[in-house]
């Protein structure tokens, strides 16, 4: 049996590409990911320094630190996974084993104070992304999820 046949409706072909890797929950870890979101961006076709480019690496750093920092349990690592959908949104998720300690979600952001040491993570992230949100992890832990529409487009 052969599709119905759409005439004058012709679609390009939708190659959703996607990134997963796991970082052992250090500084050098949350390090490594950001630099391999740089890289894998720009294999992409997202250069380095474009807007885009610069926004997800700040959202990942803030993200993997945060579940370096919060989201830590010993032998256990984070996971970070970068899905691009093209002409719509980058998505960056990153996964950690702790799902007691959750964040704040997004409309929920206590602004901290000026000369406070930390705090400042999520607040960057509501900034930089479209959208985002926490998310439960099966079957243990969480997943901030940020989402990045692609300049020019709309989700």
């Amino acid at each position: 049996m052969t599709p119905p046949s759409t005439a004058g409706t012709r679609q390009e072909p939708l190659t959703v590409r996607v990134f997963r890797q796991r970082f052992s929950s250090t500084p050098r870890g949350a390090r490594l990911a950001r630099h391999l979101t740089l890289h894998r961006l720009h294999e992409w076709g997202l250069g380095y320094g474009t807007d885009l480019s610069d926004a997800a690496a700040l959202v990942v750093a803030e993200l993997a630190a945060n579940a370096v920092t919060h989201g830590r349990v010993p032998g256990r690592d984070f996971e970070l996974c970068l899905t691009l959908v093209p002409h719509r949104t980058l998505a960056v998720e990153v996964s950690d084993a702790r799902g007691e300690r959750r964040p704040p979600s997004p409309g929920a952001l206590v602004p901290e104070q000026d000369l406070a040491d930390g705090g400042r993570g999520l607040a960057l992230v509501d900034a930089l992304a479209d959208r985002w949100e926490v998310r439960d992890r099966a079957p243990v832990g969480k997943t901030v999820r940020a989402e990045l529409d692609l300049p020019g487009e709309t989700a």
